[in-house]
């Protein structure tokens, strides 16, 4: 059986409980070396098999994956954060389907919600944003011109961008064409809830200066919007006094 573990944002303690029970009953352990916290695989038994993905072709996984099914042995395929994020699973998954080897996934806690952790951030505010768009600039991968960053820029909603900390120059640039302006607050997190975590509040317009200061060009996410500066929101009707739900009936106050 093989399982496919989201290693959540960094932090070893953030790892769900069964992703960790999943790595301490693994057989072997094919982990992202170029991303995962190293300090998970304390997890595992003394005696796992532990191989890092970084150093292998999708070829060699899965004949890793495929030797260890024939000798009966469970694999977990530790991936960073949230695998449905940007985890190149799904091509994995079709070649397990293939040699009609079973899998099942478990979650992770992806890099946005640990970096608005760290900087106590909600990304739906009412009257700023209702909505978080997870995307990505083009590079080796391309995107679909409908998903471009200036094309979601002119929703002006919150906005979490990964995979793009050594382009922040070209991506500002397209932030504000698409619709941001220049002064939206911004913000800039390294390593989300590791050890080592960064984190800068900055703006648009000084995304890129803030990342050469800190000479920060990978393994960081862009966070982008207005409810980032916390400010001039509505607050919510849930709480409300004089709003009724299933669990709690209006409040009438008498007037004096």
């Amino acid at each position: 059986m093989v399982y496919f573990v989201g290693a959540g944002t960094g932090a070893v303690d953030l790892i769900t409980v069964r992703g960790m029970c999943l790595l301490e009953q693994a057989d072997v352990i094919i982990y992202t070396g170029s991303l995962v916290n190293p300090k998970l695989l304390t997890y595992a038994r003394k005696d796992c098999e532990i191989h890092n993905s970084a150093k292998l072709t999708l070829e060699e996984v899965i004949q890793i994956i495929s030797d260890a099914e024939n000798e009966g042995k469970t694999t977990v395929r530790l991936h960073t954060g949230e695998p449905s994020i940007y985890g190149a699973v799904r091509e994995q998954m079709d070649e397990l389907d293939v040699l009609g080897i079973s899998y099942e996934s478990c979650p992770g806690v992806s890099a946005c919600f640990g970096a608005a952790a760290s900087l106590n951030l909600e990304y739906t505010l009412p009257g700023i944003s209702q909505s978080l768009i997870i995307t990505r600039m083009e590079g080796r991968t391309k995107v679909p011109d409908r998903e471009s960053i200036k094309s979601f820029a002119a929703h002006k909603a919150s906005m979490a961008i990964y995979l793009s900390a050594g382009m922040i120059r070209e991506l500002s640039k397209q932030l504000i064409e698409g619709g941001y302006k220049e002064t939206t607050p911004a913000a800039l997190v390294y390593k989300a809830t590791w050890a080592e975590e960064e984190a800068y509040l900055c703006t648009i317009e000084t995304l890129y200066d803030v990342s050469v200061a800190h000479r920060i060009t990978k393994t960081a996410l862009i966070l982008v919007g207005d409810a980032i500066a916390h400010q001039h929101y509505s607050k919510s009707r849930l709480y409300a006094p004089d709003f009724s739900t299933e669990y709690r009936k209006r409040k009438e106050f008498l007037r004096r």
